[in-house]
């Protein structure tokens, strides 16, 4: 009987077979590589985040839009309502998910609103959580789904995916605008003129240093060290430079309808997420005990578990080293 990664090797190795026109030749041909690093930033993490979030986590930056009197669940609602508000979103209406996590968006759709959401996910972690409490998720690609695979849609989502559709490799080789010319122009296809898009995404700003000064191995507080430590996250993903760096490349075939910077929202959802990372509960600390034999062997999972200690995406937040974009677009 084959493993569970040899039929995901399998599956990947047939999409690549037809991949879209315009994707050949690039570093996003291999699929199964981002898939293994889906599963090393997120299934890793996955009983982490669903002890201390929930089943279907709300795992992106909530809308608290400066009223930080909100709870973190009514400031997600906040960004759930505006994204309906924004995209037409109502009973009947298909949405496709790019990059669903644990779902909490999905779970909104179907129980709150009565749409039709359908998820895709490359973390088998993930996937198999949304699985389990009833969400319509498949093991794919977001960057590759087309028409034929689920239909049309009346309205795309992306919270926090396309954070990972540029690699580092991408970006080194000058193809960071190309793949994601790509990446929009697939988006589009799968909506009807005037349909439209809501995406949010961590982005770099002012402040991000050159990509030869990241230095895992520089002082602890410094810029180099943090940055790399948000790399070790993240291995094979690249940020976009500012809002407008997204809104160039999506312009073929989108129209921006709406921007606004979730930076202070993001420190405000980080802090939240760090008091339930450490609230107690004995299941998740009785996980936290079973990683003490890979974090004495594995140099790599310590710099991973670093990150539940210093915070790497608040700190570049608050050091406006990144931003954070949320953005509405429509088909043109």
């Amino acid at each position: 009987m084959q493993t569970q990664e040899a039929l995901i090797k399998e599956e990947t190795e047939k999409k690549i077979k037809d991949i879209p026109k315009g994707w050949e030749g690039t570093s996003l041909r291999d699929d199964w590589d981002k898939s293994k690093e889906m599963d090393f930033t997120y299934t890793n993490l996955d009983k982490l985040i669903r002890y201390s979030l929930g089943e279907t986590a709300h795992f992106s930056n909530a809308m608290y839009n400066g009223d930080y009197s909100l709870t973190l669940d009514q400031a997600q609602r906040k960004k759930y309502d505006f994204v309906c508000e924004q995209l037409g979103i109502k009973e009947g209406t298909r949405v496709l998910d790019l990059g669903c996590g644990w779902g909490g968006w999905l779970k909104h759709l179907k129980d709150v609103v009565k749409a039709n959401g359908i998820g895709v996910n490359l973390s088998r972690g993930q996937v198999a959580s949304c699985r389990k409490n009833g969400l319509e998720v498949y093991l794919k690609d977001a960057r590759y789904v087309k028409p034929e695979d689920f239909g049309m849609f009346d309205a795309v989502t992306a919270f926090g995916s396309f954070e990972h559709v540029a690699s580092v490799k991408d970006y080194l080789e000058g193809r960071q605008d190309e793949v994601y010319d790509a990446y929009f122009k697939n988006v589009a296809n799968l909506l009807p003129k005037g349909g439209r898009f809501y995406m949010q995404s961590m982005v770099f700003s002012k402040n991000m240093i050159p990509y030869e000064k990241i230095d895992i191995n520089a002082p602890k507080d410094s810029d180099e060290y943090i940055v790399a430590l948000l790399t070790k996250h993240n291995p094979d993903s690249w940020l976009p430079y500012g809002h407008e760096h997204i809104i160039r490349c999506a312009a073929p075939y989108f129209k921006k309808i709406f921007y606004s910077s979730g930076r202070l929202d993001y420190i405000q959802t980080n802090k939240e997420w760090t008091k339930l990372y450490y609230k107690f509960s004995f299941k998740k600390y009785l996980w936290y005990l079973s990683l003490l034999p890979k974090y004495i062997t594995d140099k790599e999972f310590r710099h991973q578990l670093a990150l539940l200690r210093v915070r790497p995406n608040r700190v570049c937040f608050e050091r406006e080293i990144m931003d954070h974009a949320r953005l509405v677009f429509e088909k043109i």
